[in-house]
């Protein structure tokens, strides 16, 4: 049983942590307009202010790995959307296609399976004006194919612990190697991604019914996206959306004017050495992703692909290092010291106590209930939050059961409250995303409305959990 602290220190932390969930949720309130990035940072240091955590396990509770983590992925996400990987992958949707339905459906499976591997976040910057591109040039509507972009970003990026913050935070937690992730989730993910697919087109399907005729793609607004040069992509300031323009914002300069004084490149041409340098980094980071499956430490992998790159790069770094969204490791930081302080209270631990005989996981109805309670504060109080409040006891009351159940219980929280966040157009940074890009576009502008999301948010987020759930952990190794 959790014991709760002092009256006056539950209330001073929930005074706390109070202003860290209206900062994070409404960043721009008249009385208090700081943003996510100083609301987090302002709640972290009432927590200190107010005795509940000391300054020396207020520094204690940030977790250096995830930072790591995070800023070598925006680093060698930078390196990737110079060498042109994101470019690709809106030439796959557009190769061939037969018609809307049938790009609905790339749309989905190409983001879903982007997202695991590259976040949902960074998928969602790149692709969004270019999916408005492919839908005006076939006179389709753009509304069902940015849901399938945003919703399909998020499914998909449930799979692996890179792909998204809150499955960072599960994988340091838990353990869990990322093999044993990625197996763990992947049957939920890709029969959810096809459920969500389906149900895109059962709803859409008279208006995705429009002419198969074939339009010359121009691959200048795929060109100018890579570049950095879309205006949208820079009005994103959200701390969590600002991971995305960190980590895949970089110039095209930095696979270009490469000094010519590196003795591998005193005898290449302009061409070949942006060649050589686009296929190091492909290459470097099919070498990250194997280092995670055969177990080794995630946050170190990251960061030797990422100095690897900026090395071979050859180059002041500085131009590169400038891009990395430091507001959002700040975020992180002071999210890590105000959820540590409100644990302090005992708050979270007396209120799961209450719960955990009906949350239990080895049960139909302890599954659902607790479910429903991740999906609910996933969207009240964002999924990173709720993922760092839950973890520790959902594990807790996990291992009451056998080791096998705490596996599943880490699992199920990444899935559900993944997934979670296609409910409503506040329920992650990659609907904002989607949203603001896509009413921002210099051409073929659309604006997504919070009600036009709901409508299929819904039913999709419901359903998809619903139909994922009985498949996390099928796998075991």
């Amino acid at each position: 049983m959790s014991e709760l602290a002092s009256a006056s220190k539950v209330a001073l932390g929930s005074v706390a942590f109070a202003v860290f969930w209206m900062m994070a949720v409404f960043p721009s309130v008249p009385f208090l307009p700081i943003g996510r990035t100083a609301g987090s940072l302002l709640s972290a240091v009432l927590m200190i202010i107010f005795h509940v955590i000391s300054p020396d396990d207020a520094y204690a509770s940030i977790d250096l790995p995830i930072l790591g983590l995070l800023f070598s992925t925006m680093v060698v996400g930078g390196y990737l959307k110079s060498a042109g990987m994101f470019k690709h992958l809106g030439r796959l949707l557009a190769w061939r296609s037969q018609g809307g339905r049938d790009l609905l459906c790339r749309v989905c499976i190409v983001t879903a399976l982007a997202s695991a591997l590259f976040t949902n976040d960074t998928c969602c910057v790149v692709l969004t004006e270019f999916v408005l591109e492919l839908a005006a040039e076939r006179n389709l509507p753009a509304k069902p194919f940015l849901l399938a972009l945003a919703s399909s970003a998020n499914i998909g990026s449930a799979a692996t612990p890179i792909g998204n913050p809150q499955n960072l935070v599960i994988a340091f937690n838990s353990k869990i190697t990322f093999p044993k992730f990625l197996l763990g989730i992947l049957p939920a993910m890709l029969v959810g991604m096809a459920v969500n697919m389906v149900m895109l087109l059962c709803m859409y399907w008279r208006e995705l019914g429009g002419s198969a005729d074939l339009l010359a793609v121009d691959g200048k607004q795929m060109e100018a996206v890579e570049e950095g040069r879309s205006p949208s992509v820079e009005s994103l300031k959200s701390p969590q959306q600002a991971a995305v323009n960190g980590g895949g914002a970089l110039s095209l300069e930095m696979s270009e004017n490469i000094s010519t004084k590196h003795p591998w490149f005193m005898q290449c041409t302009e061409q070949r050495r942006k060649l050589f340098l686009k296929s190091f980094a492909y290459v470097v980071t099919v070498g990250m992703v194997v280092a995670y499956m055969v177990g080794l430490n995630m946050s170190w992998t990251a960061i030797t692909t990422a100095i690897a790159l900026v090395v071979v790069d050859f180059r002041d770094a500085e131009p590169c290092l400038e891009k990395v969204s430091y507001s959002l490791l700040v975020f992180f930081s002071g999210m890590f010291i105000t959820v540590s302080g409100f644990n302090k209270t005992g708050l979270p631990g007396a209120i799961w106590d209450f719960m955990a005989p009906y949350s239990k996981v080895n049960s139909v109805g302890g599954i659902s209930v607790l479910s429903v309670i991740i999906l609910l504060l996933s969207n009240l109080a964002s999924n990173v939050p709720t993922v760092l409040l839950m973890g520790d006891e959902v594990a807790k009351a996990a291992a009451l059961i056998s080791p096998e159940a705490v596996t599943r219980s880490w699992l199920l929280l990444a899935w559900v409250s993944t997934v979670a966040g296609n409910l409503s157009l506040l329920g992650s940074a990659a609907n904002l995303i989607v949203c603001e890009q896509a009413r921002r576009a210099p051409r073929n502008a659309y604006d997504l409305t919070f009600w036009n999301h709901l409508v299929f948010g819904v039913p999709s987020t419901l359903i998809v959990t619903a139909v994922g759930i009985p498949l996390i952990g099928i796998i075991n190794i």
